[in-house]
């Protein structure tokens, strides 16, 4: 189930706001400027279902939030349990940093942790199946995958290039709870 947690980025061991309810979840980051919304598949996505399959089955949703934003690429990460590089994968995302685009994901399957810094907030989001989250450009903010990652998501890029981050070099993504 989808979650938002609230902190003031100065107290990490306070919650000020905590919600599972889908529409709570919304209002609250449509307020903070971040787009979150909740899909369902037009065909059933099994584990050996690849990347044109999954394209596929989201064809119209995918359509609409392209056009809408203008993002002109748009692929397919998929993470199993038990990946070797697991360790590796999640430092990669596991820091303060901002993109020069919106960084948008639509969970397939699995799950994954946004955390967002916003207006001497931390937004903790907690995406799972059937959501997309759209991070405004130049929002920072840090991505936790957990330590035995296992999720699939869409993601749309307007630049070439895809993912391309620029560290903070803040270490408040140290300080706050990680997806375990």
């Amino acid at each position: 189930m989808s979650n938002l947690t609230i902190y003031r980025h100065d107290e990490p061991a306070q919650a000020i706001f905590q919600s599972a309810d889908f529409k709570a979840i919304q209002t609250e980051l449509n307020k903070a400027g971040v787009l979150f919304e909740q899909w369902q598949a037009n065909a059933e996505i099994a584990a050996e279902s690849t990347q044109e399959d999954i394209i596929s089955a989201y064809a119209d949703d995918i359509a609409r939030v392209q056009q809408d934003g203008g993002y002109q690429t748009v692929d397919v990460i998929s993470l199993a349990k038990g990946n070797p590089n697991a360790a590796e994968l999640r430092q990669k995302f596991l820091f303060e940093h901002t993109h020069s685009e919106d960084e948008v994901r639509f969970f397939v399957k699995g799950q994954g942790l946004f955390c967002l810094h916003l207006n001497e907030r931390v937004y903790q989001v907690l995406c799972q199946q059937g959501d997309l989250i759209s991070v405004p450009a130049n929002t920072q903010h840090w991505f936790d995958m957990g330590s035995d990652p296992e999720f699939t998501a869409i993601r749309f890029f307007n630049n070439e290039a895809g993912w391309v981050a620029q560290s903070t070099d803040s270490d408040i993504a140290t300080q706050f709870p990680i997806l375990d």
